[in-house]
């Protein structure tokens, strides 16, 4: 399956003529079909298309640990939250910890 994924993702080489004649097909197939594209004007490669989000996972990976945080919210189902239901659970945490640093103030 992995070698599935990396020949699907390498790159089209188109000229630029017609990069410039079909930039909105190409750009469908970017966002679409995750594709990328070599352009190239006699011959010679000049630039590269390809979706904002494997630009940003070529120009700044994602650090390790935020793979271990990822990982761990999947195998315990986290991943699902809605911001609101984040939400509801950071503050009903704050309200637990007002209550625990209010109680020992109380007893004096």
């Amino acid at each position: 399956m992995q070698t599935k994924r990396k020949l699907a993702s390498l790159p089209n080489v188109v000229s630029a003529l017609r990069a410039r004649t079909q930039f909105g097909r190409i750009l469908k197939q970017v966002d679409k079909d995750r594709k990328s594209f070599v352009v190239e004007k006699r011959g010679s490669p000049k630039a590269i298309i390809l979706s904002v989000a494997d630009y940003i996972r070529l120009a700044a990976p994602e650090p390790e640990i935020l793979k271990i945080v990822g990982q761990d919210s999947k195998q315990k189902g986290t991943n699902r939250l809605t911001m609101r239901q984040i939400d509801s659970i950071i503050r009903e945490a704050r309200k637990d910890k007002r209550r625990k640093h209010a109680a020992p103030e109380s007893r004096s």
